[in-house]
């Protein structure tokens, strides 16, 4: 069975929300752990505000120069979870029909390598509660966005999960790997 693991990026004060301030720790051990996750992984699933975030920004991208990941994320199968979008236009992209935790199930049993995961919202909330998640990845990065718009979007989720791995980067970028315990539970 395929594994659903995500990867999340994530300050010290909670908040996964337009991921700009990653862009000064993406750094060579940074982009090796990407690298690693996407090398192991050929499918995306996403909800649908990453999808358009996604397909926005990746088309535009230079295929040709490997640093920048566009040829794997523009080449790779991609599975939307969406009651709005009806015909997505970025390249091997694929609306998920009927219920979503019945939809990846069925990609999770189907053959092929991990499937990867980004950003943190309801579609993720939605299948830690069904043990579909076999892997969380917090990429803590060391940094306060601070203000009135700070939310804790992990805040109304309940589970609690098993420390695989943690990588601390020189840039000071902790990757904190945790298994679900909804998802161990059903090994």
């Amino acid at each position: 069975m395929r594994k659903l693991i995500n990867s999340t990026y994530i300050t010290l004060d909670g908040v996964i929300d337009n991921p700009m301030w990653t862009a000064p720790y993406f750094d060579d051990e940074a982009s090796a752990f990407a690298g690693e996750q996407t090398d192991n992984a050929d499918a995306l699933l996403m909800g649908r505000a990453t999808y358009d975030g996604f397909s926005a920004a990746w088309p535009n991208m230079d295929e040709s120069d490997p640093t920048t990941g566009a040829a794997y994320f523009n080449s790779v199968k991609k599975y939307v979870a969406s009651t709005t979008l009806t015909n997505p236009t970025w390249r091997n992209s694929e609306v998920l029909q009927g219920d979503l935790v019945e939809a990846v199930t069925a990609l999770k049993a189907s053959e092929g390598k991990n499937i990867l995961q980004y950003g943190f919202g309801s579609v993720t909330k939605q299948l830690i509660a069904a043990g579909l998640v076999d892997e969380v990845r917090f990429w803590i990065h060391p940094v306060l966005v601070g203000g009135d718009s700070v939310t804790t979007p992990l805040g109304d989720i309940s589970t609690t999960f098993e420390l695989l791995d943690t990588r601390v980067h020189k840039s000071g970028v902790i990757i904190a790997s945790y298994r679900c315990a909804a998802s161990s539970e059903r090994r």
